[in-house]
């Protein structure tokens, strides 16, 4: 029983009553800090109540022993337990091209370096091996849930599931061809077919992917929009992400491709914008008035030198962003902790101002504006019964960490990845004590190296 475990003596027979009252539940976790994300708060000494999957309630530890008795029960008495991290933009798959091409620019590394590769390479097993490599980079970094932009969908929703994480999965589209598709309905057909395969699954979602206005043409965006409207389902999709792109839009069509995009009807609620690093005034205003919401991926934006994203004027317009790390082959870590301190640093940089984008503005970006992003703030996002129980526990004690003056600004600008001591997933733990629980990383350290063997000898 727990209250024997908690009070290290055998139970009273006058507790008899007590324990029978008390509410059988799965799973109970004491933290010296939680951080529910919503409300912004830092609960001292408190646990977090676990039930079917989801947080049942959160309150003080010594209130939580009087009125739940646990299946389990873990103690994490230097810790901190935040929401699983959720990152609104990656290329799971590339992580098998991480330091491929570096110091290069985006069309170079594009067009030399990574559609060369893809066209050679590209299949099923490519994207399942990739896929399952992120997974285990991201899960023991503390993220639960991605967004995922790639080909062959349902091999990157297979490797999702068999790594015991959440993932949104893109039905990607583009007009030229390519070794998974040779057209738009190509692409949306197999997209589809993947979605169905897969989608009923609680642990996945699917959302339509034009690559970006460069590589779509307004015909396929219809189409696209069409079906998204019919099924009701995102758009994710880059935009705005060189000045470069927005040059050729203003010389092709006469617009910026964000005021491209208004005209096309593709713009609203259901629409994630990634990087928007060239954005003008009148670009976030379109933005912002249609309700649309932006992926920030701070380090890949500056290792691929296409600039700054205005994010604190994104934000004070009322435009919701989210965190992404992008593709391991352009940033190259998935680290969401990563992007959250460097997020917040380039704010105050950028507007000369400290007080902008405070950490726990950036601890809402990696966690609940994201999943207010991809509409499933509901289930995700923050310690809030009723959600999905994706927790994060960070251990506290290491000299780097002391000492600790406030638990959230510490999460923000001190701890990191490397702190991350278990991982929750609806409850069932992934990561304990820093060591996966059913993946196999040796294996996946192995396939990754036979993968680039094959790509470095082609």
């Amino acid at each position: 029983m727990i209250l024997e475990r908690l009070y290290c003596a055998p139970v009273p027979a006058a507790w008899g009553f007590l324990l029978a009252m008390a509410e059988q539940i799965d799973l109970l976790i004491d933290a010296r800090w939680v951080i529910p994300v919503e409300p912004d708060v830092v609960l001292e000494n408190h646990a977090v109540v676990v039930s079917n999957g989801r947080v049942r309630a959160i309150l003080p530890s010594i209130d939580a022993h009087r009125s739940f008795v646990a299946k389990r029960q873990v103690s994490l008495r230097n810790h901190m337990l935040i929401p699983g991290l959720v990152n609104i933009h990656t290329h799971a798959a590339m992580t098998l091209m991480r330091g491929m091409a570096d110091d290069l620019p985006l069309m170079r590394w594009l067009s030399e370096h990574i559609w060369p590769a893809e066209k050679l390479h590209l299949g099923r097993e490519f994207v399942y091996d990739g896929t399952k490599l992120a997974c285990a980079e991201m899960l023991k970094g503390g993220t639960t849930f991605f967004n995922d932009m790639y080909f062959f969908p349902d091999a990157a929703a297979q490797a999702v599931l068999d790594a015991g994480m959440r993932a949104a999965i893109g039905m990607v589209v583009f007009d030229s061809v390519t070794p998974y598709a040779s057209d738009c309905d190509d692409y949306l057909n197999k997209g589809l077919a993947a979605r169905d395969a897969y989608g009923s699954n609680p642990a996945l979602s699917f959302f339509f992917a034009p690559h970006a206005p460069y590589t779509v043409s307004d015909k396929s965006f219809s189409k696209i929009l069409t079906y998204a409207q019919e099924l009701d389902l995102p758009i994710h999709i880059h935009l705005n992400e060189t000045q470069d792109e927005v040059r050729s839009s203003l010389e092709q069509h006469h617009m910026s491709p964000v005021s491209r995009l208004s005209r096309l009807g593709l713009l609203g609620p259901n629409l994630i914008a990634v990087h928007m690093v060239h954005a003008s005034h009148e670009d976030i205003g379109i933005l912002a008035r249609e309700g649309c919401h932006v992926a920030h991926c701070p380090t890949s934006n500056l290792k691929l030198a296409s600039g700054f994203a205005p994010v604190s004027e994104m934000m004070d317009a009322g435009i919701n962003v989210g965190l992404g790390t992008d593709g391991a082959a352009s940033n190259n870590r998935s680290d969401m902790f990563a992007e959250m301190r460097l997020a917040a640093l380039l704010a105050k940089g950028q507007t000369r101002k400290a007080e902008a984008l405070p950490a726990h503005r950036a601890i809402e970006m990696a966690t609940l504006n994201g999943a207010r992003a991809l509409g499933m703030d509901k289930d995700i996002g923050s310690l809030v019964p009723g959600k999905f129980a994706d927790m994060v526990a960070m251990e506290m004690t290491g000299s780097e960490l002391s000492p600790v003056y406030d638990p959230l600004s510490h999460l923000v600008y001190c701890a990191g990845r490397e702190h991350v001591s278990h991982v929750w997933v609806g409850g069932e733990i992934r990561v304990d004590e820093g060591n996966f629980v059913s993946l196999d990383e040796a294996a996946l350290i192995t396939k990754a190296a036979r993968w680039k063997e094959r790509i470095a000898s082609a």
